[in-house]
């Protein structure tokens, strides 16, 4: 048992930053579903040309960085379109705007505002937003994780061959080349694979037993931070190559008995480097 688990003070934390995470996320969520713009277009790119962000996601991330800024203004900001806050108090949200930003490009529903909540470099609480689907997923470091009000849990594991896994690909060329060649081996020990396009989704269908599995190379940390937290609270087991954390060289989601014979396997087929 964890022993900060039942410190008062931590919990009035926990309790103070899930609220303003759910505000935010739902605001933000409410701005980008009800003021997309018919004609929206790609306002600038990053790694590739592909690689796109359109003004919907810098406007989302300032309306975040605005409310914490004026609710808690000693926290530090680190946001996917250039947030950057340092704080002074070990408090650090992580911010993706809008996780699957091609997605809301193109119109399809699956794409999320991600916001999580750090303390002295431990995520304490995570909120992942879609308003598409109609779900706000949230978890609390040590209390579980919900799906709107529902407890969220994962899918008892299943013989690898039977396993439904989700997974994504980089923008740069070599790296998508090299994670189809991954692919191409991995497609026929498995059940199936799926490419949902968000990767905070994507790790709540995890938690939420939609998905069995879930692993990708070249996450940042505004991708996974809040759904890393709702898969581990719901009882999946994350990380990256055997014996480290997860991190942008990989990161793996899958129950236990599922998540051990997974990260060998994506060791074994160099799913960490290009």
């Amino acid at each position: 048992m964890r022993s900060d688990v039942t410190d008062p003070a931590n919990d009035q934390l926990k309790a103070e930053l899930l609220e303003l995470a759910l505000e935010a996320a739902h605001r933000a969520g409410d701005f980008l579903r009800d003021g997309r713009p018919a004609d929206l277009g790609v306002a600038a790119t990053k790694s590739s040309a592909v690689d796109v962000v359109t003004e919907m996601d810098i406007a989302s991330e300032k309306l975040i960085t605005g409310l914490i800024a004026d609710r808690r203004p000693e926290d530090g900001v680190i946001g996917e379109e250039g947030a950057s806050v340092e704080g002074t108090n070990g408090v650090q949200w992580v911010i993706d705007p809008i996780d699957g930003t091609v997605n809301y490009l193109y119109g399809l529903p699956s794409w999320a505002v991600s916001i999580a909540a750090r303390k002295d470099g431990e995520t304490l609480v995570g909120v992942v937003h879609a308003p598409l689907r109609g779900e706000t997923y949230r978890a609390v470091l040590g209390e579980g994780a919900h799906v709107n009000e529902h407890p969220a849990r994962v899918r008892p594991a299943p013989a690898f061959g039977s396993a439904l896994v989700g997974t994504g690909f980089g923008y740069l060329a070599d790296r998508r080349a090299r994670q189809a060649e991954v692919l191409r081996q991995l497609v026929p020990e498995v059940r199936d694979i799926r490419r949902g396009g968000s990767a905070a989704i994507d790790l709540c269908d995890v938690a939420t037993g939609r998905l069995d599995a879930y692993y990708e190379r070249g996450l940042n940390p505004w991708d996974y931070a809040a759904g890393d937290l709702i898969a581990r609270e719901a009882g999946a087991l994350t990380g990256g190559r055997p014996g480290e954390a997860l991190s942008t060289e990989l990161t793996v989601a899958a129950p236990p008995g599922l998540f051990e014979p997974l990260q060998a396997r994506l060791e074994a087929l160099g799913a960490w480097h290009d």
